[in-house]
C-alpha cells in the first residue's frame, strides 16, 4: 500500500463532509464518531459531488437528487443510485490524513 497525504485532521470537521483532490482522483473525506473515511466524491448515478451532500446516520446523500451512500462502506442504500463508490483505505499520523488510491 502507498498512502499519499490528503489533508490534515485538524481541517475535519465531525459531519461535515471535506472535498479533496489528489492528482486525477476527487476524494470525500468523513469524519463520523471520531473515525476518518475516504470515498470517491462523484456520485455514480449523475455528475454531483457527495461533499456537496448531506451526512445523516452513516450515509451521504447526493444533493442532485437525494440518492445515499454508507459513508463506511461506499454502498448504495436507496434509489436512484445502484452503483456504490469506491472507498479508500485510511490511516492517521498525528495530524495528517493518509489514504490509499
Amino acid at each position: 500500500m502507498t498512502f499519499t497525504h490528503a489533508a490534515n485532521l485538524s481541517d475535519l470537521v465531525e459531519d461535515e463532509p471535506l472535498a479533496v483532490r489528489l492528482g486525477d482522483e476527487q476524494i470525500a473525506l468523513y469524519r463520523l464518531d471520531g473515525e476518518v473515511y475516504a470515498a470517491h466524491n462523484v456520485c455514480t448515478h449523475q455528475f454531483a459531488l457527495l461533499s456537496d451532500g448531506y451526512m445523516e446516520d452513516g450515509c451521504i446523500e447526493c444533493p442532485l437528487h437525494q440518492g445515499k451512500f454508507d459513508i463506511k462502506t461506499g454502498a448504495a442504500m436507496c434509489a436512484p443510485v445502484t452503483q456504490s463508490i469506491r472507498v479508500y483505505p485510511v490511516k492517521v499520523e498525528g495530524d495528517r490524513i493518509m489514504i490509499d488510491l
